[in-house]
């Protein structure tokens, strides 16, 4: 096997977050292959192909079908899995890109709703476990039986993107529920392995002003609330602790998953604590974390730990090392 640059396999890289990632992976050296249903190079809500887009391998192929991709992966050093939905409904994704509030609203409606149940399960291909667990896991499996063509440093990285469980009760509770269980099997897949780490990043709500204008607002508040949250002294009582201590005494749906609160109170409770995060934070994050020289960088990684890894800090505050 022949030293080489790294190169990363990002699944869905002309998404909101996967673009991002494709761009910090090309800013530190690294060669990129995006693979998507489509196959089209990302482009802006304006409809531009941005320069850097030139230099990604952007090729078509279904995370579902390893067939599509397979040939891909002894190439890599890496793979990032960004694919996944928030809303069943995904006409969401194209009301947050064109700034349509009236159809974001009404995705939200559909989804707090509920769908049809002759619809669910296995007859469908737009559920939470089809687009949040089960294609990771076929990716995961597929990156593991792949034999490397390439010598790294270190253990390969397989990424995939999580989430803080701070949507709830606003979004179905299966959404945090699939992302933790595709975190459970993906360790338990790699258990064995020690050639491979899996890390799981888990943004809040990620924004950027200029590509979703539409979320900014809800990103403000949402940051006012965790500077306000951060800076009361740990003496006085504030509305996430009252949640907080109030969610044991409610009754308790079906058990969750690990890592899942019982309680949406302890959701809300957390949106109310955790900051929002940019996306090319997140992408930057990512990036270090498929870097194969990085083996220390294993398992969840919320947002506060994303910016430790960056080295972001906030404003007066000294950098983390």
């Amino acid at each position: 096997m022949q030293q080489v640059t790294q190169k990363i396999l990002v699944v869905g890289g002309n998404g909101f977050i996967g673009s991002a990632v494709c761009k910090a992976a090309l800013a530190r050296g690294m060669q990129v292959t995006s693979i998507s249903s489509s196959g089209r190079p990302y482009r802006t809500p304006k409809g531009h192909t941005p320069a850097w887009a030139s230099k990604v391998e952007w090729q078509k192929g279904d995370a579902l079908k390893p067939e599509t991709y397979v040939h891909i992966l002894p190439g890599v050093s890496a793979v990032v899995h960004t694919l996944g939905t928030l809303l069943e409904d995904e006409s969401y994704k194209t009301a947050v890109r064109e700034g349509d509030l009236f159809g974001l609203a009404s995705s939200f409606i559909k989804s707090l709703g509920g769908r049809n149940p002759l619809e669910s399960g296995l007859q469908r291909s737009d559920n939470y476990e089809t687009l949040n667990r089960d294609a990771a896991l076929q990716v995961c499996d597929a990156f593991l039986s792949a034999r490397p063509e390439i010598q790294v440093e270190g253990p390969r990285a397989f990424v995939y993107l999580s989430a803080e469980d701070v949507w709830r009760p606003w979004i179905p509770s299966r959404y945090i529920e699939t992302k933790r269980e595709a975190e459970i099997y993906i360790d338990q897949m790699v258990a064995t392995r020690p050639d491979v780490r899996a890390v799981y990043m888990r943004p809040s709500l990620v924004y950027h002003a200029h590509l979703r204008p539409l979320i900014s607002p809800l990103a403000a508040l949402l940051d006012l609330s965790a500077t306000v949250h951060g800076k009361v002294p740990p003496t006085l009582p504030t509305p996430s602790m009252v949640l907080r201590a109030v969610a044991p005494l409610l009754p308790q749906p079906t058990p969750a998953p690990s890592g899942v609160a019982p309680s949406t109170l302890d959701s809300i409770a957390n949106a109310m604590t955790i900051p929002p995060i940019h996306v090319e934070h997140v992408a930057e994050a990512t990036v270090i974390a498929a870097d194969n020289a990085r083996v220390d960088v294993r398992g969840p990684y919320g947002v506060e730990k994303m910016r430790e890894l960056i080295g972001w800090s906030q404003k007066g505050q000294e950098p983390s090392l």
